[in-house]
């Protein structure tokens, strides 16, 4: 049995290493595998822009050396492979594995890329399918070209590092790996900007590492957001629904506070008579899907209603904007790069049509509302279009005139009244509120991750690139059809809808 710690263990679940260990055979699910693809296509995509031999005014110096770990049979351990190329003063080693005890804990990482630094020592890089970077002209980190690694020093940039804990404890464990003879002090990590590596001091990232490994192991799970798309979720819910556990109620620390009162299974909350939480338990015993927090519920209403919903991919680009005027649905995207031209010409067609139905509609004396369900990622990519496009791309507008239309009554979060006026034991997200207001998806069970690896299949050609393509649009269009769904419910008064306070405890129900 495999017993050591990756980085991955550290984070989040902290159930999820017990399950690895009782159950190593569990498989991965197809969403797994196909998010596994996008990493393993992303790393190498950047691993082949690493530089292999000088360029052209690198100067004649001694032969420039590139290594790659092999995991092979016949290959020595990957580790020995690791040394014996820093003790040969490689330039560059890919696929590079360090392991190691602390606090009894026997742990490993995989560098993705060791960067002899011009001291003879090693600075270790990773691959994150994060953005670890974001530009900001107020803000200074060192960096340098992924295509220029083990040629060039790092320079300072005008970026602000974005941290990821996971990203953290892997260059920490990378640095503990190469010790202070090898060590070169900095980590880097090359993110969804895979032009460029960043760098920061490692050193900061030991405390937190030391206490991630003493903090031990749950003895039993408890239900997180995260467990939706865990392996192992199958085997923790048999364990929760036969301990009664308050989590599959009230997830996360959701119940810590119920959990010091001694209330620790649902029966219990049911019969606590603990307010929201006692009605979500009700509710979740009887599978009622929505609760009325208010006794009179109630909608946004405009003259003319254009409902909006954003497609993007990871934090590359928005390739989709989607609308629904009531009538029709109208799709404004791009199958082509992110980052691009293609993309900012893109946005400015959107934003053009919903400024000119906005404009249409006040000069005829009417009132005029776009609305989106969770304006959070809409609000990000209306901003970042702005701040990338505007000056480059004719009808692009500037970040000033998006803050405003933002701010504006003329945009409006259908969440923001979903949230404060319902709830509901499976949450609050327009695939739930949709199912109450009646609005049926045609693809049921494609979400937010499984559109990433659609779309990775819609930038090709041919059939399957068509297939994507109308997958995805269907699925966009859906999502404005019930957005729109919602917000008629709404207004409607949430007909079916059981009040907080109108769902009885369970007949029998024991305490």
């Amino acid at each position: 049995m495999d017993t050591t710690v990756t980085a991955f263990d550290l984070i989040g679940c902290r159930y999820r290493y017990v399950q690895r260990l009782a159950h190593p055979d569990q498989p991965y699910r197809p969403e797994d595998e196909a998010r596994r693809a996008r990493r393993d296509a992303a790393r190498a995509a950047i691993l082949s822009e690493v530089p292999r031999r000088r360029g052209l005014g690198d100067g004649r110096g001694r032969a420039f050396r590139r290594v790659r770990v092999i995991d092979a049979p016949d290959a020595p351990d990957p580790e020995t492979q690791t040394q014996r190329a820093m003790d040969r003063g490689a330039h560059v080693i890919t696929d590079a594995v360090f392991s190691g005890v602390a606090h009894g804990q026997r742990w490993r990482v995989d560098v993705d890329i060791l960067v002899r630094a011009g001291d003879g020592r090693y600075v270790p890089v990773i691959i994150s399918s994060h953005r670890v970077a974001r530009r900001d002209e107020a803000a200074s980190t060192l960096a340098v070209a992924v295509s220029r690694l083990g040629l060039s020093e790092p320079m300072a940039v005008s970026y602000r590092l974005r941290h990821h804990v996971a990203d953290g404890y892997r260059l920490a464990l990378a640095a503990r790996g190469l010790g202070e003879r090898h060590h070169g002090g900095l980590g880097g990590a090359v993110g969804q900007d895979s032009r460029l590596a960043f760098f920061e001091p490692t050193a900061p990232l030991d405390a937190p590492l030391d206490r991630a490994l003493q903090r031990g192991w749950a003895s039993q799970p408890r239900r997180l957001k995260e467990c939706s798309s865990c392996r192992f979720w199958s085997l923790c819910e048999t364990e929760l629904v036969a301990a009664d556990d308050i989590s599959l109620v009230l997830p996360g620390d959701r119940g810590a506070g119920l959990r010091e009162r001694g209330i620790t299974t649902v029966t219990q909350l049911i019969n606590a008579d603990a307010g929201e939480p006692t009605a979500l338990a009700r509710a979740w015993s009887q599978g009622v899907a929505l609760l009325a927090r208010v006794p009179e519920v109630t909608g946004p209403r405009a003259d003319v209603e254009i409902d909006v919903d954003m497609e993007a991919y990871l934090d590359h680009g928005a390739y989709l904007w989607g609308a629904f005027d009531g009538a029709d649905y109208h799709p404004f995207v791009t199958w082509q790069a992110l980052g691009k031209r293609a993309e900012g010409e893109n946005f400015a067609a959107f934003w053009s049509w919903l400024m000119q139905r906005k404009a249409e509609a006040l000069a005829g004396g009417k009132s005029f509302a776009a609305y989106c369900y969770s304006a959070h990622g809409e609000n990000h990519w209306l901003r970042q279009s702005a701040l990338r496009f505007y000056g480059k791309i004719p009808g692009v507008p500037s970040p000033e005139e998006v803050a405003r239309f933002i701010a504006s009554e003329h945009w409006v979060d259908v969440f923001a009244f979903v949230k404060a006026q319902l709830l509901g034991p499976e949450g609050i997200g327009l695939k739930v509120v949709g199912r109450a207001a009646g609005y049926t998806w045609a693809d049921a069970d494609i979400d937010g991750e499984e559109s990433l690896n659609t779309r990775r299949i819609a930038v090709g050609s041919g059939a399957p690139a068509e297939r994507a393509r109308a997958s995805l649009l269907r699925y966009n269009a859906d999502d404005t059809r019930a957005t729109a769904a919602v917000r008629h419910w709404l207004r409607a008064g949430a007909p079916g809808i059981a009040r907080l306070d109108g769902v009885p405890a369970p007949a029998n129900n024991a305490g």
